[in-house]
Protein backbone atom coordinates (compact mmCIF):
# COMPACT_ATOMS: atom_id res chain seq x y z
CA UNK A 1 0.00 0.00 0.00
CA UNK A 2 0.94 3.52 -0.88
CA UNK A 3 0.39 6.72 0.72
CA UNK A 4 -0.66 10.44 -0.50
CA UNK A 5 -0.47 13.45 1.02
CA UNK A 6 -3.56 15.17 0.61
CA UNK A 7 -2.40 17.90 -1.36
CA UNK A 8 -0.97 15.29 -4.01
CA UNK A 9 -4.25 14.11 -4.10
CA UNK A 10 -7.11 16.69 -4.36
CA UNK A 11 -7.32 17.63 -7.81
CA UNK A 12 -8.89 14.13 -8.10
CA UNK A 13 -11.93 13.61 -9.33
CA UNK A 14 -14.99 12.48 -6.88
CA UNK A 15 -14.59 8.54 -6.29
CA UNK A 16 -17.12 6.23 -7.70
CA UNK A 17 -17.62 3.11 -5.57
CA UNK A 18 -15.00 2.86 -3.74
CA UNK A 19 -13.53 2.93 0.00
CA UNK A 20 -10.67 5.32 1.09
CA UNK A 21 -8.85 4.66 4.07
CA UNK A 22 -6.77 7.43 5.48
CA UNK A 23 -5.18 8.49 8.67
CA UNK A 24 -4.79 11.79 11.05
CA UNK A 25 -1.76 10.74 13.37
CA UNK A 26 -1.91 14.06 15.24
CA UNK A 27 -5.27 13.01 16.54
CA UNK A 28 -4.33 9.20 16.70
CA UNK A 29 -7.13 8.45 14.36
CA UNK A 30 -7.71 5.93 11.66
CA UNK A 31 -10.63 5.86 9.21
CA UNK A 32 -12.62 5.22 6.19
CA UNK A 33 -14.06 7.23 3.72
CA UNK A 34 -16.92 5.28 1.09
CA UNK A 35 -19.01 6.75 -1.61
CA UNK A 36 -21.33 4.24 -3.55
CA UNK A 37 -22.82 5.43 -6.76
CA UNK A 38 -23.46 2.90 -9.51
CA UNK A 39 -23.81 -0.11 -7.65
CA UNK A 40 -25.90 1.06 -4.95
CA UNK A 41 -28.09 2.38 -7.94
CA UNK A 42 -27.85 -0.75 -9.84
CA UNK A 43 -29.25 -2.63 -6.36
CA UNK A 44 -32.00 0.03 -6.14
CA UNK A 45 -33.38 -0.15 -9.78
CA UNK A 46 -33.26 -3.85 -10.17
CA UNK A 47 -35.98 -3.84 -7.07
CA UNK A 48 -37.70 -0.61 -7.45
CA UNK A 49 -37.75 -0.21 -3.91
CA UNK A 50 -40.04 2.81 -2.08
CA UNK A 51 -37.90 5.79 -1.50
CA UNK A 52 -37.54 5.05 2.41
CA UNK A 53 -36.15 1.45 2.17
CA UNK A 54 -34.20 2.60 -0.73
CA UNK A 55 -32.35 5.31 1.91
CA UNK A 56 -31.85 3.00 4.75
CA UNK A 57 -30.69 -0.14 2.57
CA UNK A 58 -28.34 2.32 1.07
CA UNK A 59 -27.27 3.60 4.38
CA UNK A 60 -26.71 -0.40 5.08
CA UNK A 61 -24.43 -1.40 1.80
CA UNK A 62 -22.68 1.96 3.66
CA UNK A 63 -21.70 0.85 6.44
CA UNK A 64 -20.96 -3.34 5.70
CA UNK A 65 -18.80 -2.07 2.85
CA UNK A 66 -16.96 0.22 5.33
CA UNK A 67 -17.16 -2.05 8.37
CA UNK A 68 -15.14 -5.06 5.48
CA UNK A 69 -12.85 -2.32 5.03
CA UNK A 70 -11.75 -1.25 8.56
CA UNK A 71 -11.27 -5.28 9.00
CA UNK A 72 -9.28 -5.81 6.23
CA UNK A 73 -11.77 -8.73 4.81
CA UNK A 74 -10.58 -11.62 3.38
CA UNK A 75 -13.43 -13.60 3.20
CA UNK A 76 -17.20 -12.64 3.70
CA UNK A 77 -19.07 -9.73 6.31
CA UNK A 78 -22.59 -10.16 6.32
CA UNK A 79 -25.19 -7.49 8.30
CA UNK A 80 -28.66 -8.87 8.99
CA UNK A 81 -31.06 -6.62 10.39
CA UNK A 82 -34.20 -8.56 11.66
CA UNK A 83 -37.06 -5.98 13.13
CA UNK A 84 -40.57 -5.75 13.77
CA UNK A 85 -40.79 -2.74 11.84
CA UNK A 86 -42.33 -1.85 8.67
CA UNK A 87 -39.04 -2.98 6.92
CA UNK A 88 -38.25 -6.00 8.54
CA UNK A 89 -35.03 -7.51 7.04
CA UNK A 90 -31.95 -5.87 5.38
CA UNK A 91 -28.93 -8.30 4.41
CA UNK A 92 -25.79 -6.81 3.19
CA UNK A 93 -23.68 -9.44 2.33
CA UNK A 94 -19.77 -8.45 1.44
CA UNK A 95 -16.93 -10.56 -0.21
CA UNK A 96 -13.70 -9.91 -0.31
CA UNK A 97 -11.96 -8.28 -2.50
CA UNK A 98 -14.90 -5.69 -2.70
CA UNK A 99 -18.33 -7.27 -4.16
CA UNK A 100 -20.95 -7.22 -2.24
CA UNK A 101 -25.03 -7.05 -2.72
CA UNK A 102 -28.08 -6.43 -0.65
CA UNK A 103 -31.73 -6.77 -0.25
CA UNK A 104 -34.25 -5.80 1.83
CA UNK A 105 -38.32 -7.13 2.86
CA UNK A 106 -40.62 -4.39 3.63
CA UNK A 107 -44.64 -4.46 4.29
CA UNK A 108 -45.49 -1.89 1.48
CA UNK A 109 -48.48 -0.21 3.19
CA UNK A 110 -46.67 0.19 6.52
CA UNK A 111 -43.72 1.81 4.84
CA UNK A 112 -46.42 4.05 2.62
CA UNK A 113 -48.13 5.65 6.06
CA UNK A 114 -43.95 6.45 7.28
CA UNK A 115 -42.91 8.04 3.73
CA UNK A 116 -41.17 10.64 5.99
CA UNK A 117 -39.85 8.58 8.49
CA UNK A 118 -36.37 8.57 9.89
CA UNK A 119 -34.67 4.63 10.30
CA UNK A 120 -35.41 4.28 13.72
CA UNK A 121 -39.35 4.22 12.80
CA UNK A 122 -39.08 2.34 10.24
CA UNK A 123 -36.59 -1.15 11.35
CA UNK A 124 -38.30 -0.78 14.88
CA UNK A 125 -37.09 -3.27 17.47
CA UNK A 126 -35.13 -6.51 16.49
CA UNK A 127 -31.77 -7.68 16.17
CA UNK A 128 -29.05 -6.49 13.85
CA UNK A 129 -26.10 -9.51 13.12
CA UNK A 130 -22.42 -9.08 11.81
CA UNK A 131 -21.05 -12.26 10.54
CA UNK A 132 -17.13 -12.62 10.17
CA UNK A 133 -16.70 -15.61 8.02
CA UNK A 134 -12.85 -15.62 6.92
CA UNK A 135 -12.65 -18.96 5.46
CA UNK A 136 -12.78 -22.45 6.18
CA UNK A 137 -9.26 -22.86 8.26
CA UNK A 138 -11.34 -19.51 10.29
CA UNK A 139 -13.27 -19.61 13.27
CA UNK A 140 -16.70 -18.22 12.25
CA UNK A 141 -17.35 -14.75 14.53
CA UNK A 142 -20.87 -13.37 15.43
CA UNK A 143 -21.40 -10.11 17.05
CA UNK A 144 -25.02 -8.92 17.95
CA UNK A 145 -26.44 -5.87 18.94
CA UNK A 146 -30.22 -4.93 20.04
CA UNK A 147 -31.93 -1.95 17.69
CA UNK A 148 -35.00 -0.35 20.01
CA UNK A 149 -36.30 1.90 17.63
CA UNK A 150 -32.43 3.65 16.77
CA UNK A 151 -30.44 4.05 13.64
CA UNK A 152 -27.99 2.03 11.99
CA UNK A 153 -25.01 4.84 13.35
CA UNK A 154 -26.32 4.10 16.81
CA UNK A 155 -26.11 -0.06 16.44
CA UNK A 156 -23.00 -0.03 14.90
CA UNK A 157 -21.72 2.57 17.74
CA UNK A 158 -23.39 -0.14 19.92
CA UNK A 159 -21.64 -2.86 18.44
CA UNK A 160 -18.00 -1.21 18.70
CA UNK A 161 -18.33 -0.19 22.52
CA UNK A 162 -19.40 -3.65 22.80
CA UNK A 163 -17.40 -6.50 20.89
CA UNK A 164 -14.90 -4.30 19.78
CA UNK A 165 -14.32 -2.13 22.54
CA UNK A 166 -12.91 0.49 20.16
CA UNK A 167 -13.91 4.11 20.13
CA UNK A 168 -15.32 4.50 17.14
CA UNK A 169 -17.93 7.65 15.29
CA UNK A 170 -19.65 6.87 12.23
CA UNK A 171 -21.68 9.09 9.85
CA UNK A 172 -24.12 7.64 7.08
CA UNK A 173 -25.80 9.51 4.47
CA UNK A 174 -27.84 8.43 1.62
CA UNK A 175 -29.17 11.35 -1.07
CA UNK A 176 -31.52 11.27 -4.11
CA UNK A 177 -29.87 13.03 -7.11
CA UNK A 178 -32.14 14.26 -10.14
CA UNK A 179 -31.01 15.23 -12.90
CA UNK A 180 -32.36 16.20 -16.68
CA UNK A 181 -32.36 14.12 -19.92
CA UNK A 182 -31.99 16.49 -22.76
CA UNK A 183 -35.42 15.82 -23.59
CA UNK A 184 -35.93 16.94 -20.54
CA UNK A 185 -37.20 14.09 -18.45
CA UNK A 186 -36.28 13.81 -14.84
CA UNK A 187 -33.63 11.22 -13.98
CA UNK A 188 -33.43 9.40 -10.75
CA UNK A 189 -30.14 8.25 -9.04
CA UNK A 190 -29.10 7.20 -5.47
CA UNK A 191 -25.48 8.29 -3.95
CA UNK A 192 -24.49 6.21 -0.31
CA UNK A 193 -21.83 7.32 1.51
CA UNK A 194 -20.21 7.17 5.39
CA UNK A 195 -17.62 8.08 6.99
CA UNK A 196 -15.72 6.19 9.96
CA UNK A 197 -13.40 7.19 12.34
CA UNK A 198 -11.42 5.07 15.52
CA UNK A 199 -9.15 6.27 18.39
CA UNK A 200 -6.08 4.24 18.55
CA UNK A 201 -3.51 6.03 20.36
CA UNK A 202 0.01 4.33 20.53
CA UNK A 203 0.40 5.10 24.11
CA UNK A 204 -2.04 1.98 25.56
CA UNK A 205 -2.78 3.54 28.58
CA UNK A 206 -4.91 6.55 26.81
CA UNK A 207 -7.30 3.87 25.88
CA UNK A 208 -8.43 2.39 29.39
CA UNK A 209 -11.39 -0.56 29.44
CA UNK A 210 -13.22 -1.57 31.87
CA UNK A 211 -12.76 -5.62 32.56
CA UNK A 212 -15.35 -7.65 31.08
CA UNK A 213 -17.38 -9.58 33.32
CA UNK A 214 -17.28 -12.69 34.00
CA UNK A 215 -17.59 -15.33 31.39
CA UNK A 216 -15.73 -12.18 29.23
CA UNK A 217 -19.14 -11.53 27.44
CA UNK A 218 -20.32 -8.11 27.99
CA UNK A 219 -23.84 -7.88 29.30
CA UNK A 220 -26.56 -5.01 28.63
CA UNK A 221 -25.85 -3.48 31.83
CA UNK A 222 -22.05 -3.46 30.53
CA UNK A 223 -20.81 -0.15 29.71
CA UNK A 224 -16.95 0.21 28.72
CA UNK A 225 -14.73 2.86 29.72
CA UNK A 226 -14.15 4.72 26.29
CA UNK A 227 -11.59 8.04 26.33
CA UNK A 228 -14.87 10.51 25.77
CA UNK A 229 -12.15 12.88 27.64
CA UNK A 230 -9.19 12.79 25.90
CA UNK A 231 -8.49 15.45 23.87
CA UNK A 232 -7.25 14.33 20.63
CA UNK A 233 -10.37 12.09 20.53
CA UNK A 234 -13.16 15.12 21.41
CA UNK A 235 -11.68 17.09 18.70
CA UNK A 236 -11.79 14.38 16.07
CA UNK A 237 -15.58 13.39 16.60
CA UNK A 238 -16.71 17.33 16.99
CA UNK A 239 -14.43 17.25 13.45
CA UNK A 240 -16.96 14.20 12.26
CA UNK A 241 -19.94 16.11 13.82
CA UNK A 242 -19.48 19.48 11.67
CA UNK A 243 -20.46 17.35 8.53
CA UNK A 244 -23.87 17.35 6.97
CA UNK A 245 -25.90 14.98 5.29
CA UNK A 246 -26.54 16.75 1.93
CA UNK A 247 -22.30 17.14 2.12
CA UNK A 248 -20.95 13.41 3.10
CA UNK A 249 -23.38 12.76 0.38
CA UNK A 250 -22.38 15.16 -2.37
CA UNK A 251 -21.53 13.31 -5.77
CA UNK A 252 -19.55 16.38 -6.56
CA UNK A 253 -17.14 16.36 -3.42
CA UNK A 254 -14.44 13.68 -3.75
CA UNK A 255 -13.66 11.79 -0.59
CA UNK A 256 -10.43 13.11 -0.59
CA UNK A 257 -11.67 17.32 -0.76
CA UNK A 258 -13.84 15.73 1.99
CA UNK A 259 -11.28 14.92 4.22
CA UNK A 260 -8.91 17.98 3.58
CA UNK A 261 -11.70 19.79 4.57
CA UNK A 262 -12.92 18.12 7.78
CA UNK A 263 -8.56 17.51 9.20
CA UNK A 264 -6.32 20.07 7.11
CA UNK A 265 -5.35 22.10 9.94
CA UNK A 266 -4.24 18.52 11.58
CA UNK A 267 -3.00 17.11 8.36
CA UNK A 268 -4.64 13.70 7.00
CA UNK A 269 -2.74 11.02 4.92
CA UNK A 270 -5.16 8.73 2.40
CA UNK A 271 -4.05 5.56 1.08
CA UNK A 272 -5.19 3.49 -1.86
CA UNK A 273 -8.29 3.37 -2.32
CA UNK A 274 -10.21 0.06 -2.74
CA UNK A 275 -12.92 -0.54 -5.11
CA UNK A 276 -16.29 -2.21 -5.19
CA UNK A 277 -18.70 -3.40 -6.85
CA UNK A 278 -22.63 -4.73 -6.92
CA UNK A 279 -21.86 -8.37 -7.81
CA UNK A 280 -24.11 -11.57 -6.53
CA UNK A 281 -22.64 -14.58 -5.83
CA UNK A 282 -25.51 -16.60 -6.91
CA UNK A 283 -26.03 -19.91 -9.65
CA UNK A 284 -27.21 -22.74 -10.70
CA UNK A 285 -25.54 -25.06 -8.85
CA UNK A 286 -25.82 -23.52 -5.50
CA UNK A 287 -29.50 -22.92 -6.42
CA UNK A 288 -29.56 -26.65 -7.65
CA UNK A 289 -27.79 -27.38 -4.33
CA UNK A 290 -30.84 -25.68 -2.00
CA UNK A 291 -33.29 -27.59 -3.59
CA UNK A 292 -32.38 -30.87 -3.08
CA UNK A 293 -32.45 -30.21 0.54
CA UNK A 294 -35.92 -30.26 0.17
CA UNK A 295 -38.64 -33.20 0.96
CA UNK A 296 -39.92 -34.57 -1.96
CA UNK A 297 -43.41 -33.66 -0.87
CA UNK A 298 -42.15 -30.27 -0.80
CA UNK A 299 -41.20 -30.31 -4.15
CA UNK A 300 -44.79 -31.95 -5.57
CA UNK A 301 -46.49 -29.45 -3.63
CA UNK A 302 -44.30 -26.60 -5.71
CA UNK A 303 -44.50 -28.52 -8.90
CA UNK A 304 -48.81 -28.85 -8.81
CA UNK A 305 -48.35 -25.11 -7.76
CA UNK A 306 -47.22 -23.85 -11.13
CA UNK A 307 -46.35 -26.84 -13.04
CA UNK A 308 -42.59 -26.47 -13.41
CA UNK A 309 -39.69 -25.24 -10.55
CA UNK A 310 -38.57 -21.63 -10.40
CA UNK A 311 -36.23 -19.56 -8.07
CA UNK A 312 -35.45 -15.77 -8.04
CA UNK A 313 -32.60 -14.87 -6.44
CA UNK A 314 -33.08 -12.28 -4.19
CA UNK A 315 -30.52 -10.84 -4.65
CA UNK A 316 -30.25 -9.81 -8.16
CA UNK A 317 -33.60 -10.98 -9.28
CA UNK A 318 -31.68 -13.55 -11.77
CA UNK A 319 -34.14 -16.41 -12.23
CA UNK A 320 -33.40 -20.18 -12.19
CA UNK A 321 -35.66 -22.49 -14.27
CA UNK A 322 -35.26 -26.80 -12.99
CA UNK A 323 -36.51 -29.78 -14.72
CA UNK A 324 -39.62 -30.58 -11.77
CA UNK A 325 -38.85 -34.45 -13.39
CA UNK A 326 -35.51 -34.77 -12.86
CA UNK A 327 -35.63 -33.00 -9.10
CA UNK A 328 -38.15 -35.97 -8.44
CA UNK A 329 -35.77 -38.49 -9.97
CA UNK A 330 -32.90 -37.23 -7.36
CA UNK A 331 -35.77 -36.75 -4.29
Amino acid sequence: MTDQTMMDVLAKAPGQDEVLPFSVDALDVRGRVVHLNQSINSILARHDYPKPVARLLGQAAALTVMLAASIKLEGRLILQAQTDGPVSLLVVDMRAPGDYRATASFDAERVAELEDADAGALLGSGTLALTIDQGQYMNRYQGYVELNGGSLEDAAHEYFTRSEQIPTRIRLAVSELITRSESGEAIHAWQASGVMIQFLPHASDRLVQKDLPAGGIADEDYQASLPDDDDAWVEAQALIDTLQENELADPELSAERLLFRLFHERGVRVYDAMSVQDKCSCNAEKVGGVLSQLSREELVESIAESGHIEVTCEFCARKYDFDPNLLLKQS
